[in-house]
């Protein structure tokens, strides 16, 4: 089994609605936190340089195991009672989970796309505008990931980009409509959100309601 394989089973398993019901109303660390205490290069380490798909609580035990002290450093500083902040920084961590390792879950797709070898991922790339770096034939495709709700008009403004990485620069859009568990209304036709999802052929969910990206995504590049 290939680990692209090995990960879009793992993702077939996650109980979204379980995690959404605990965590969705819970925004109570909602303030910048400080870059030791952030997530992002962590989830890269484990899910793309060690390879290891590991469940929300998995993840989120080995965050506490390595980042603890400095949290709790933050906590003292923000004068926030300990149960707050706990509760609080768990739900944070957890929207921080959902959103990358979709990211991470496409690098494996285009890196099956394009050849092994042929991308990275890191914490200092997405913060330089590349979710996804791909050299494939001396060239460099810098892919950015953006989740957007429907407004009829798609901006033809690229998404920004702090600093200028070599190659080309490239923008992923894509909707998660809010039916996707209810696609029906109550006449029994299918909703309009619904359907324009399943025209775009870059994207597909999971009966768990996750959504991840297909090779469709990246096929036109090579």
């Amino acid at each position: 089994m290939t680990k692209l394989q090995e990960f879009t089973d793992f993702l077939k398993t996650v109980p979204l609605a379980k995690y959404r019901k605990k965590y969705t109303h819970v925004k109570i660390v909602e303030m910048d936190l400080p870059k030791d205490i952030q997530a992002i290069e962590l989830l890269y380490t484990v899910y793309w340089d060690e390879k290891q798909f590991l469940t929300f609580e998995e993840f989120y035990k080995r965050y506490l195991k390595e980042k603890y002290d400095s949290a709790n450093t933050f906590r003292k500083k923000t004068t926030m009672c300990e149960d707050c902040f706990s509760r609080g920084l768990e739900a944070r961590i957890y929207r921080t989970w959902a959103g990358l390792i979709t990211q991470i879950h496409a690098g494996y797709v285009a890196e099956d796309v394009f050849g092994e070898g042929t991308v990275s991922m890191s914490a200092e790339l997405d913060h330089q505008g590349a979710d996804i770096r791909v050299e494939y034939k001396g060239h460099f495709l810098n892919y950015q990931v953006k989740k957007t709700s429907y407004s009829g008009v798609k901006s033809s403004k690229p998404l920004p980009r702090k600093e200028s990485l070599e190659g080309e620069a490239i923008d992923i859009f894509y909707e998660v409509p809010t039916c996707l568990s209810d696609p029906k209304t109550k006449k029994g036709e299918f909703r309009v959100p619904y359907l324009r999802f399943l025209e775009d052929k870059r994207t597909e969910a999971f009966e768990n309601g996750f959504v991840v990206f297909t090779k469709e995504t990246f096929l036109s590049k090579k």
